[in-house]
């Protein structure tokens, strides 16, 4: 089942000149806005190129009180490509102060160079933090490529069992046509439309129990086409949310988006009804 929100798509040229003058002035301030984020994350990429620490695992005795089911799972966040957990920098903050959950990001190798490999190790991490915490599931929020390797692991290699929620920020899920020479790297080749993994996802998953939120906006300009960050499978718990005005790098940061992964954290169990917001989110 997949709730999409997704609006035409309108060719500048069929636009009349005030809704392209309108379009372009909103062109304008979201690269202004990239360009900003840019040089921000920058300054804040070394402090992310070590591996979080972890506090060591304190296993309970075996006859401890297991958590409460209705606790809040932990959150782990995973990057995109040719980056590393500094991006989550705010958005980790947001969902600390916010949501009280325990989060976590993790950090995949630059070396990388296999979706499937990358998507094995998220389930190990997933395991040791899962036996640490004591908690039988987490959620995920991956940005761009960290979504792709999320989803793998959830709809391909059993992490349904484990991932509750995958929110997903600008991810290429049917695949992405930008930038043709960076097809030198393998793994940018796997996030074409059409590549072994790419159709992999897109076979059948009747059991898969991971409910899928999928953050895609207007004026990214890395989705190619830009309805490619829709999560578009029949048999996939699905929803994907619009995002306007801004680009790809300020998904992890805008507090709109923020505030509506909280929202997405919240909503009640596959199964169960929603309540509030028209299909259970809203992005201001």
């Amino acid at each position: 089942m997949t709730i999409t929100r997704v609006l035409p798509f309108r060719p500048p040229c069929l636009l009349s000149p005030a809704r392209l003058a309108g379009l372009s002035m909103a062109l304008l301030k979201a690269t202004a806005l990239e360009v900003a984020i840019l040089a921000g994350h920058l300054l804040l990429y070394p402090s992310g190129i070590v591996q979080e620490r972890r506090i060591a695992a304190e296993l309970p005795p075996p006859d401890a009180p297991r958590l409460p089911a209705e606790s809040r799972p932990p959150v782990v966040l995973l990057h995109g490509f040719i980056d590393n957990r500094s991006v989550f920098v705010l958005l980790r903050r947001s969902l600390a102060q916010h949501g009280g959950q325990h989060v976590e990001s993790l950090n995949y190798s630059p070396l990388t160079c296999d979706i499937r490999t990358a998507a094995e190790l998220l389930g190990r991490h997933i395991e040791e933090i899962c036996e640490r915490t004591g908690h039988h599931q987490v959620d995920i929020v991956g940005h761009s490529l960290g979504g792709l390797i999320a989803r793998y692991y959830a709809q391909r290699l059993g992490g349904d069992a484990r991932v509750r929620t995958l929110v997903t920020l600008g991810t290429p899920h049917e695949g992405t046509r930008v930038v043709p020479l960076a097809d030198a790297h393998p793994i940018v080749r796997q996030m074409r439309p059409g590549s072994d993994v790419i159709e992999e996802l897109r076979e059948p998953a009747p059991d898969c129990r991971t409910r899928f939120v999928s953050f895609w906006s207007d004026l990214d300009q890395l989705m190619a086409p830009l309805e490619t960050a829709c999560v578009n499978h029949p048999d996939l718990i699905a929803q994907n949310v619009r995002v306007s005005g801004i680009g790809h790098l300020a998904l992890p940061v805008h507090p709109a988006v923020a505030a509506g992964i909280r929202q997405a954290l919240d909503l009640p169990a596959p199964g169960t009804p929603a309540t509030g917001a028209e299909n259970g989110l809203t992005v201001a």
